[in-house]
């Protein structure tokens, strides 16, 4: 298990990168501008899944093993960040 601090850096990193990319998509996709609000759910959501990752790394379930924990939540993190790729995808 990675320490609490490359586990945030990996989870921010990985976020800044979503966030750039749903941005460029929004400003160079062929999206008529009526419908640019697909652009902000997206934006909104990967800046609540960054808060909401990272807020889950300080505060770890109790009675669980420390690594089981974060195990599941990296798990968690990958297949989240696949569904907000996949709507970057669709701008």
């Amino acid at each position: 298990m990675a320490n609490k601090k490359s586990l945030k850096r990996a989870i921010n990193l990985i976020t800044e990168e979503l966030f750039a990319e749903a941005v460029a998509a929004s400003l160079y996709g062929n999206e008529p501008q009526k419908e640019k609000s697909n652009a902000e759910a997206v934006l909104s959501s990967i800046i609540r899944l960054r808060a909401d990752y990272t807020s889950r790394i300080s505060h770890p379930e109790p009675g669980m093993k420390a690594a089981d924990y974060y195990k599941i939540l990296r798990e968690k993190f990958t297949t989240d960040v696949d569904e907000v790729v996949d709507q970057i995808n669709n701008l």
